[in-house]
């Protein structure tokens, strides 16, 4: 199958300020330094790892709402990198984002309505009544009344507000919908109702979704694979079934180790990692976990390990692992 999106060697390094004056700074935050993954059609991608590990940014360079260093990013076989500023904004139309706090992304000041049909009115699509029903719709097919659409963003609910941008991220019939932790802000019983509601709506709409989340039981109930980013790279990628089951790399088999146990007479062992995260201000030489990892060698402080493909396109970087 023809992967839908295509990523290479993406990065995204930040210059830091010099706190000399009048003397430029050498130095980079590397946010993205050389993730490479694909998505195909219909599937779900799930992206995790620690807090300040990367998703979010790559979540923004796979849409270009922030330019890359280097890398592309290929969308049906088009380079988004390279596109000039109107083929992007038509190509758009096609990837959309949810956010993860569902206030902080809605316009207070603008109705629901206006809100849901504002990429109507950006892409010049439809008038003004066949845009209003648009919205009607798409309210009714997130679980919201219609009448909602006169209201303001402070009279909804946290999970009345998510329901609203999943509505406007559908206006224009995307192909890709990037959910950067679109359920974190939300109460347990709450995030249940809108997973399902995203379910719902991928078989519904044929939709194709990269899911970030810090929570690895929804990981492993909403999506198909799963790669597993550390320190701006991705360390591990594989279906649910080989990431939970055998687990190859050592940040991997920590990280699901933190998972409660389903059972007390369960024996999962939990592994619990020396150290704090490195900076990505100034990553380590060669592996860039092998600082914490409990059974690096001498070449991991050394070498950067190549991605070891082993049964069935389950990657990992790590020396240790033999194909």
């Amino acid at each position: 199958m023809e992967a839908l999106l295509e990523v290479k060697d993406l990065k995204k390094h930040f210059p830091v300020a010099s706190t000399i004056p009048f003397k430029k700074s050498t130095q980079s935050v590397k946010a993205v330094d050389g993730v490479n993954f694909n998505v195909y059609p219909g599937e779900t991608l799930g992206v995790v790892g620690e807090s300040g590990c990367g998703k979010s940014t790559m979540a923004r360079l796979v849409n270009q709402l922030i330019t890359p260093t280097s890398g592309i990013v290929h969308f049906k076989g088009d380079d988004l990198v390279t596109m000039n500023k109107e083929t992007l904004r038509e190509t758009r139309k096609k990837i959309q984002m949810i956010f993860q706090d569902p206030y902080a992304s809605l316009d207070p000041r603008i109705s629901v309505g206006e809100l849901i049909a504002e990429p109507l009115v950006i892409h010049n699509v439809g008038d003004k009544a066949s845009r209003k029903k648009r919205v009607e719709e798409l309210l009714e097919i997130v679980g919201l009344n219609k009448r909602f659409a006169d209201r303001y963003p402070h009279e909804f609910s946290g999970g009345q507000r998510q329901r609203i941008n999943i509505a406007r991220a559908l206006t224009i019939n995307p192909e890709l919908v990037i959910c950067d932790e679109p359920v974190s802000a939300l109460d347990v019983s709450v995030q249940a109702q809108v997973i399902n509601l995203l379910k719902q709506l991928q078989a519904e709409f044929q939709l194709t979704y990269i899911f970030i989340s810090h929570d690895l039981n929804v990981v492993r109930y909403t999506c198909d694979r799963i790669a597993v980013m550390y320190l701006g790279k991705i360390v591990e990628i594989g279906t649910y079934e080989q990431i939970y089951s055998n687990p190859k790399h050592p940040y991997t088999k920590a990280l699901f180790s933190a998972i409660p146990k389903e059972s007390p007479f369960d024996d999962k062992e939990r592994i619990i990692l020396k150290g704090t995260v490195p900076s990505p201000l100034n990553p380590p030489s060669g592996c860039s976990f092998h600082e914490r990892c409990p059974v690096a060698i001498d070449i991991c402080s050394k070498q950067e390990p190549n991605v070891v493909t082993t049964a069935n396109t389950h990657q990992a970087s790590c020396h240790l692992i033999q194909k």
